[in-house]
């Protein structure tokens, strides 16, 4: 089954485009969390981001600089915030959300629990 960022690319659902080259697709997220939220999708599709091969992963991350810089010229933002969560559609995609202060980033509370287990943590993921 193909997801809807392959429909996209395939032309079966119409999209609102803001950059394109052969291998990548920058279009405006249609649940905007601020105005000019964007998407950058490689147009083949991996399901995540970490598990693409090497030269695709440096292409899209040059994709997503090139939109980002766009984005920050054409809507005088102060700060281009880049964001990966990876669950929404099993398409890698990198949301670029044009910003002027913290709070027109929707971030997360502080995890206090996380935070007293800092050390712990830290020992575990270092191994």
């Amino acid at each position: 089954m193909s997801t809807i960022f392959e429909r996209i690319v395939g032309g079966e659902i119409p999209c609102h485009k803001v950059w394109e080259d052969g291998g990548h697709l920058a279009f405006l997220d249609v649940n905007p969390r601020v105005e000019g939220h964007t998407l950058v999708i490689p147009k083949r599709a991996w399901s995540e981001i970490y598990a693409m091969d090497e030269e695709p992963y440096l292409e899209l991350w040059q994709a997503a600089r090139t939109v980002a810089r766009l984005l920050k010229e054409r809507s005088a933002c102060r700060r281009v915030v880049t964001v990966i969560v990876g669950y929404e559609v099993e398409h890698v995609h990198i949301h670029l959300l044009p910003t002027n202060r913290l709070a027109d980033f929707p971030f997360p509370p502080i995890d206090r629990e996380a935070q007293a287990r800092l050390a712990e943590t830290a020992r575990r993921l270092a191994g």
